[in-house]
């Protein structure tokens, strides 16, 4: 078995996947690298196969048919042989010194006869021609150095939580749990972070900057533009991830806390996107969203709508809305997000 399976999805990523892929083969036999091309038309398939044939212990390439992010992630879980799994996008990359030092921390787990069920570490926002380099840290939330459960954790600051640059899973927990990500579906990371969570009991966090995170190309799937043409699909996975966790049935408080928290910020990104359009359609899509979270879960919905943010984004008219988008402007440049 191998210590860690990296999944690297990949639609016509044939200008920058190698340099994803050689950031990961530093990891050596300890790691699986599963480079899903999914149903690219450029040379995405043929880089992949070149990858296999030079590093046969490490790598394997997986062609399919277009699924989408969701069924390449998919199509990895069912592949993976490593104990823990990490995905990693095939337009970021990951640094060599944090990398080591998690592998470490993971062969470390394994000799000690120790299994954690998540392990937690930072990414930086590699914002194309930004100065500054934001870095989600989470030293404020976790105990560092020790193995601990949601009991444990600290409060989440507004734009601070777990997104899938962030996490590391143990394989059969994401088996168990049932995952299966919609096709055809952009935006589903939040369901991949979301869904186990409820399953999770041992974590641990290691405070290194791991994963570099790409965001800057017109045609990536969260430029603000894009995001509004696929705005539909944000919502899909907004409600999905109501749908596939009621709260109520967690037995941790924090970890209902937390996972309200990320739910709050899902939907928060939905409505401000539709607001942005600046469409009727849209604007009438907002309040649909929001009937459908309040027949879905009234406490949920109540906790959503009259929070801070929840009446930023609904302040009424289109002053209302010119305010709830320079709010929001604000917060992109303190998070630095797209």
């Amino acid at each position: 078995m191998k210590l860690l399976s990296i999944v690297i999805p990949c639609y016509n990523s044939e200008e920058y996947m190698s340099y994803c892929i050689e950031s990961l083969l530093v990891g050596g036999e300890q790691v699986e690298l599963l480079i899903i091309n999914d149903g690219s038309v450029d040379n995405t398939g043929e880089i992949a196969d070149q990858y296999e044939k030079l590093y046969p212990t490490i790598v394997k390439a997986i062609h399919q048919e277009n699924g989408g992010h969701g069924e390449a992630v998919n199509t990895g879980i069912r592949h993976a042989s490593g104990r823990y799994l990490k995905v990693v996008d095939s337009d970021d990359w990951v640094d060599t010194r944090a990398y080591l030092k998690i592998l470490k921390k993971l062969n470390d787990f394994l000799i000690e006869a120790t299994s954690v069920d998540m392990i937690i570490s930072n990414f930086v926002y590699e914002k194309e021609g930004a100065k500054y380099k934001k870095v989600m840290k989470y030293e404020n939330v976790f105990p560092e150095g020790v193995i601990f459960t949601w009991e444990d954790i600290g409060q989440f600051r507004k734009g601070q939580y777990i997104l899938m640059h962030s996490v590391i899973y143990r394989t059969q927990l994401l088996i168990d749990c049932g995952l299966e990500l919609p096709k055809h579906t952009f935006y589903v990371d939040n369901l991949y972070v979301y869904k186990p969570l409820e399953r999770v009991k041992k974590i641990y966090y290691m405070n290194v900057d791991f994963y570099r995170y790409f965001i800057g190309r017109e045609d990536q799937s969260v430029n603000e533009k894009v995001m509004i043409k696929r705005v539909d699909q944000q919502i899909k996975v907004n409600k999905l991830m109501i749908d596939l966790v009621p709260l109520d049935n967690l037995e941790s408080p924090k970890l209902r806390q937390y996972m309200r928290h990320h739910l709050e910020i899902v939907t928060v990104v939905s409505a401000i996107l539709l607001i942005r359009s600046g469409e009727q359609e849209n604007l009438l899509k907002k309040k649909q969203l929001w009937k459908y979270i309040k027949d879905k879960d009234p406490v949920l919905y109540n906790d959503l709508r009259y929070g801070i943010l929840g009446h930023t984004i609904n302040l009424p008219g289109r002053v209302g809305r010119s305010i709830s988008v320079s709010a929001y402007k604000i917060s992109q440049k303190l998070v630095g997000f797209n």
